[in-house]
Formats: C-alpha cells, sequence, structure tokens
C-alpha cells in the first residue's frame, strides 16, 4: 500500500512538472542559434554587471514635515575675517523678540586679511566647488554621502610668517540663539547693553578707519558637520568706500541627515545679498557694517540614504535574464521564419516545368521500342 501510494504521489508530482524535458534526439542545433545564444549570454553578463553597480549604489531620500521643536535653542558657528582692527568691531545677535544674545562663545583674533599662497589656492578651490554647486543641484547629494568625520573644511594655517602688522580681526565660535528670526551683525565698536534694545560704541572710530571688506570662511546653522559645504563658505567681499553695507538675507531650513556614515540634526540655507553705500545725502540710509538677517522655516527636511534591498536586486537579476532569454529566442525564431520564408521562393523558381522540343519528345517515347528490338 505504502509503495502504491509513493507511485501516485510521484506520478502526480510529475503531471504538474511545468518544465517538460525534450529528448535529445528531438533536438536540432543550428550555428545560427548557437551564435545568438553567445550573443545573449553576453548581453546577460554586461547587463547584470552593470546591475550589481546599480545595487551598490545609494540615493537620498527627502522627507518633509512640519518643524515642531520650537524651545530649542539654535546653533551659529561663524568664522568671518573683516578688515578691521579688533578693537574697532563688535558682533552680536538681535532675535525678533528684541533679545541681545551674548556673544561669549565668540573668539577676535588680530589676523593679516591677504591669505598666503596655500590658502589663496584653497579659496579658488572652494569657489570653484561652489559654483558647480550652483549649477549642479545633484552634487549636493554627493557631499551628503561622502562626509567624514574630522574632514578639514576650514581655511588651512598659514604656512608663513607675514612680516606685515595685523590689520585685520577673525571673529570665530559659535552662539546659541532662540528659534526665531534673529540678525546677527558686525558693525563698528564694541556691543554695550541697552534698556531699550542695545548700542555699539562707535563714536570713539574714526570714520576713515572704516572698512567692512570681509571674508567669510565658514558661516553655518545647527550642528557643524565637516565635509559640507555652504552657500556663504569662501564669499570675499571687498569695500569701494568707507561707509558700506553689506545685507545677506537668509532662509533656514532645519534637516535632519541619516546616511551610513553619520547622522546629525543640522541646517541648510538659501541666502540672498546686497550691498550699498551709506550716503544721507543721497537717501541711503542706515549704519555701515556686516547684516545677516535670518528667518526659520516652519519645514522641517530629513535626508535619509538608502539602499536596494536584497530581494530587489535578485528580481531585477532574474528579470534581465529571463527576459533577455525569451526576447532572443523569440527574434531568433521570427528571423528563422523570415529566411525560410524568403528561401523557399526562390527555390519554387528552381522547379518550374522546362519547354520540350516536339521532336526530343517523339525520341523519347519511341526509345524504348527500339531497345525491345535490339534484345529479340
Amino acid at each position: 500500500m505504502r509503495r502504491l501510494s509513493r507511485k501516485k504521489a510521484l506520478g502526480l508530482v510529475k503531471e504538474l512538472d511545468a518544465f517538460p524535458k525534450v529528448p535529445e534526439s528531438y533536438v536540432e542545433t543550428t550555428a545560427s542559434g548557437g551564435t545568438v545564444s553567445l550573443i545573449a549570454f553576453g548581453a546577460m553578463v554586461l547587463l547584470a554587471f552593470f546591475e550589481f553597480f546599480v545595487y551598490r549604489d545609494t540615493w537620498m531620500k527627502y522627507e518633509y514635515e512640519v518643524d515642531k521643536d520650537f524651545s530649542s535653542k539654535l546653533r551659529i558657528n561663524i568664522d568671518i575675517t573683516v578688515a578691521m582692527r579688533c578693537q574697532h568691531v563688535g558682533a552680536d545677535v538681535l532675535d525678533l523678540a528684541e533679545t541681545m544674545v551674548a556673544s561669549d562663545g565668540l573668539q577676535y583674533e588680530p589676523v593679516v586679511f591677504e591669505l598666503s599662497p596655500q590658502q589663496r589656492l584653497w579659496h579658488r578651490t572652494l569657489l570653484l566647488i561652489q559654483n558647480r554647486l550652483r549649477d549642479e543641484h545633484s552634487l549636493q547629494e554627493v557631499l551628503f554621502k561622502s562626509v567624514l568625520k574630522g574632514s578639514p573644511t576650514a581655511l588651512p594655517p598659514r604656512e608663513d610668517n607675514p612680516t606685515q602688522p595685523f590689520n585685520a580681526c577673525r571673529i570665530h565660535g559659535h552662539l546659541y540663539v532662540n528659534k526665531v528670526a534673529g540678525n546677527f551683525h558686525i558693525t563698528v565698536g564694541k556691543a554695550i547693553p541697552h534698556p531699550r534694545g542695545h548700542a555699539h560704541l562707535a563714536a570713539l572710530v574714526s570714520h576713515e578707519t572704516y572698512n567692512f571688506s570681509h571674508r567669510i570662511d565658514h558661516l553655518s546653522f545647527g550642528e557643524e558637520i565637516p565635509g559640507i559645504i555652504n552657500p556663504l563658505d569662501g564669499t570675499e567681499k571687498i569695500c569701494s568706500d568707507h561707509n558700506q553695507m553689506f545685507q545677506y538675507f537668509i532662509t533656514i531650513v532645519p534637516t535632519k541627515l541619516h546616511t551610513y556614515k553619520i547622522s546629525a540634526d543640522t541646517h541648510q540655507y538659501s541666502v540672498t545679498e546686497r550691498e550699498r553705500v551709506i550716503n544721507h545725502a543721497a537717501g541711503s540710509h542706515g549704519v555701515s557694517g556686516i547684516f545677516m538677517k535670518y528667518d526659520i522655516s516652519s519645514l522641517m527636511v530629513t535626508v535619509t540614504e538608502q539602499h536596494m534591498p536584497l530581494w530587489q536586486f535578485l528580481v531585477r537579476l532574474c528579470g534581465i535574464i529571463g527576459g533577455i532569454f525569451s526576447t532572443t529566442g523569440m527574434l531568433h525564431g521570427l528571423v528563422g521564419a523570415l529566411v525560410d520564408i524568403v528561401c523557399c521562393r526562390f527555390k519554387l523558381g528552381a522547379y518550374k516545368p522546362k519547354k520540350v522540343h516536339p521532336l526530343d519528345t517523339h525520341l523519347n517515347n519511341h526509345t524504348p521500342f527500339f531497345t525491345e528490338n535490339n534484345k529479340h
């Protein structure tokens, strides 16, 4: 009974075989079929090779949502060099709520405004990268995927000892401000507290020493990520007049970055700029200095690096192999059918009845008679 049940089960399985085996005696191999098979196998290997590189590659996924974090502080990372002495300039932040933020996190370092040859080369390279980023926005994803902790992005130190006196002030460090719109500015004189806001001691500085030519080596918001190039990094402005105002209008977008190398809460920003000469007689009013007015977007962007799952890679690979195999088989059959049709038409022309002369017909009909007589 067990043997009978096993035979029945085996027979049932054989009936369900979706891949019937053709006997080798029924299989005919041709040179054209072998050529098409070689081409198909070559195409399979080539496309599978390229598909493997697609599988290895990653892409960035962007998700947008409302930023619900309004109680935390916003960090501003600053590295700006102004072509004035440190005792003549002051930097601070005044937010929309008229709250003056202490600038204790900023350092004032006397430096030479002119860059050394190596620094100038670094600065020129940074400007070239900025121009490419403006033209090709997809390069930003390359920067996101290639960030490394500790990679150098700041201005390198001087490789020489300058002989000229210090004529500029490097203001660098970070500040923590409220997540509301504000104004970070660098102007003449040190900032002093005031009941109605704030003020700067500019009366002790001569107008002849005003020079707000500046270079922004780094300006970012949120957690500082080495390797990320921000829109204002490398910006250099040279004054054409002593009383000149530079304005930067910045829109900040909170960003959560999650890649296979780093996870950080940072901020992206876009900027527009304007500069003008202060001339009260011509109706151009204001204060000389550098003013960065920033506003924070209510939307938050989550940037996640994603990778193709293994099962999807295997499905695509099977699709490539099966699709090429089936397509080349159909094309080979179609071409073979067309060749057979054309060749058959030419062959039919070889079997057309020939015109026979009457004398030849008469001789052919009497040939057996003479043969018989000769036998007798």
